[in-house]
């Protein structure tokens, strides 16, 4: 699965309608933005409770918060998708 998440610089200011889809979880849906580690955490808390995404769209969001993690510093027990839905 590749990898759509960038980083984005931003400042306290910038608005979510202002950000590129490649700053999202979900870039398709907008859903669980990417911009710094407390949305990152944010992210994969409620990576189970994002509706009206197919499991496609969960396993690229996770390779996505994934990416994030890393960037941001941010250990990730979960191995796959699957490990953050229940």
């Amino acid at each position: 699965m590749q990898i759509t998440w960038k980083p984005v610089a931003h400042g306290g200011d910038a608005s979510r309608a202002k950000l590129p889809d490649s700053a999202f979880a979900f870039p398709q849906e907008r859903k669980e933005p990417l911009t710094d580690a407390g949305h990152v955490r944010s992210a994969i808390a409620r990576f189970d409770s994002v509706d009206g995404v197919s499991n496609s769209e969960r396993a690229q969001a996770f390779e996505n918060i994934k990416a994030a993690a890393e960037y941001y510093g941010i250990a990730l027990k979960a191995s796959s998708w699957h490990d953050l839905v229940g």
